[in-house]
């Protein structure tokens, strides 16, 4: 498998911060792969997907697309990485414009991106909306008028309408109730299985080790651990990995 996304020695420092979000941070992530990223409140996992998204740039080291160094200033550049690289977020009540119908929430990046216009982007979105088992009148409706899971079915959605390689997620099932997240995790799932690299973050462990191949585990801005996710949480090596696995609540016997 090859290269798609890759940090090499990344350091990353916010501004008047007493110490670095992130220190010499390596990782690879592979076309059609699935990682989990996993720590920590404040260990740096949405400052990883923060310069892998491009929002941000590297105090130190690079992230590299493709083989080559990653150059915000590179505007042609930087419309064909965000053709590739896409994002889902946390929270799909305050990711979705309540004032717009679905189909232009939906085709904002078709537009913005510019892949496609009038019949050839309705058709974009109403696959993208198909692709995430919603019904075709979903476009003429607003986000008010459905569930979470439904809420977070159109942020992805909006996310593969541009047919990106990498999915970046943050959180996405944290905030849905029970049923919902088995749902959701399902789809990610099927668009993993479809050839689509996910990275996601995630505090529980249970969906890392459902969805993902390789696992990073990272404390203050370091990665402690990293391997396949078997071996990571089956057998880890590192006594905060351990901790972490101690960590996760458990029903009495």
């Amino acid at each position: 498998m090859t290269a798609v996304l890759e940090l090499r020695h990344t350091g990353f420092r916010y501004r008047r911060a007493d110490s670095a979000a992130l220190e010499d941070v390596s990782l690879t992530i592979e076309e059609g792969s699935g990682v989990g990223l996993v720590g920590e409140s404040g260990a740096g996992k949405s400052t990883i997907l923060s310069l892998l998204l491009g929002l941000s740039s590297p105090t130190s080291g690079a992230v590299w697309f493709d083989g080559a160094p990653l150059n915000r200033r590179d505007r042609a550049g930087m419309r064909a990485f965000r053709r590739n690289v896409q994002m889902v977020f946390q929270d799909p009540y305050s990711s979705l414009d309540p004032r717009q119908r679905v189909d232009r929430i939906v085709g904002e990046p078709l537009s913005s991106l510019r892949l496609a216009t009038g019949s050839a982007a309705r058709e974009r979105v109403a696959e993208a909306l198909t692709a995430v088992g919603l019904p075709a009148d979903a476009a003429l409706r607003y986000p008010h008028e459905f569930s979470g899971g439904q809420r977070q079915r159109i942020a992805i959605a909006r996310a593969i309408v541009s047919r990106p390689r990498v999915l970046l997620a943050d959180e996405p099932v944290s905030a849905l109730d029970v049923a919902t997240r088995i749902q959701i995790i399902e789809l990610l799932r099927e668009l993993s299985v479809a050839g689509t690299t996910v990275v996601m973050v995630s505090h529980d462990l249970g969906v890392v080790a459902s969805l993902c191949e390789r696992t990073v585990v990272l404390r203050s801005g370091r990665v402690i651990e990293q391997g396949p996710t078997r071996t990571v949480l089956g057998a880890p090596a590192h006594e905060y990995t351990r901790r972490l696995l101690a960590s996760v609540p458990r029903l009495p016997r």
